[in-house]
């Protein structure tokens, strides 16, 4: 698995009173496998969250507690990459371990709007909740269930995945540090024998993006982030070539196809062939 996703929902203001969790394990960017459980969280009902979720006293009767379920979310969780968007289900995760003296969960926790927000300009300051950057990515899911708030994360941290092409391990390190500038954008070598070309990568490359970035600038090449009426060149991960049949292409390479159909001048190549034209000799 790449990576887990996981949200919960509770059943008041206590973050301990998880009323239900949902999990969704994500492989080469699709859902996988998912799992959720509604939960006995042996505390009250307060009428607001109720409100959101829809899940009360009569729902949960009959249902286990969490120490009756942790088994089965250790095996989830111990070991993996573990998405939720915000810090708030992986704060009640912790709060309801502590309730019920539960061995800690070793796992690697990563923040899906931290990704957002490094990923996409638009979202660094304002409006990377889920349901708006869902939204915006057209990815449908009935919010506040914990299943289809597992799901939407994760599919939103696969769309960063293949936006930036940094693995959900690699962005364990990238969510640490400020935001900035996400971008691999680098301005060509006006000497190199391929100035005036603007590439840009999709998918998943066999090199570090950075690497491939640099690469291309030393030979002359704009790297931009994005395919758009400047491109040139899409170069894309052999990894994806590969695998191209029957699976969907990228939203950079479906826009790029569209723009050579409209006339564009734009060259689509696998990353070996590209690494074999920008490292001609002179």
């Amino acid at each position: 698995m790449d990576f887990v996703a996981v949200d919960v929902e509770t059943a008041n203001p206590d973050f301990a009173s998880i009323c239900q969790i949902g999990i969704v394990a994500f492989e080469k960017g699709r859902v996988k496998e998912s799992w959720q459980s509604l939960v006995n969280p042996e505390d009250y009902f307060d009428d607001f969250n109720v409100f959101i979720h829809g899940i009360d006293e009569r729902a949960v009767r009959g249902a286990p507690t969490f120490p009756q379920v942790f088994d089965t979310v250790r095996k989830w969780l111990v070991g993996a990459v573990v998405a939720c968007h915000t810090p708030f289900d992986r704060v009640a995760v912790a709060r309801v371990v502590e309730k019920y003296g539960l061995p800690p969960v070793d796992c690697a926790w990563l923040d899906t709007a931290k990704v957002v927000r490094r990923t996409w300009r638009e979202f660094s300051r304002r409006g990377y909740g889920l349901a708006n950057v869902a939204s915006k990515f057209g990815i449908a899911f009935a919010h506040h269930n914990a299943e289809e708030d597992a799901r939407a994360a994760g599919e939103i941290l696969a769309r960063a995945i293949e936006e930036t092409g940094m693995t959900a391990s690699e962005w364990l390190e990238r969510a640490r540090k400020p935001i900035g500038p996400a971008s691999i954008a680098v301005d060509g070598n006006p000497e190199g024998h391929l100035y005036g070309e603007v590439v840009v990568f999709t998918g998943v490359l066999n090199i570090p993006r950075r690497e491939a970035a640099q690469l291309a600038a030393n030979a002359g090449c704009e790297v931009a982030t994005s395919v758009g009426k400047s491109t040139t060149l899409l170069v894309i991960g052999d990894q994806d070539v590969r695998r191209l049949a029957g699976h969907e292409k990228s939203s950079k390479h479906r826009k790029a196809e569209e723009l050579i159909a409209k006339g564009q001048a734009m060259r689509i190549l696998g990353e070996g062939d590209f690494r074999r034209v920008v490292q001609l000799p002179p």
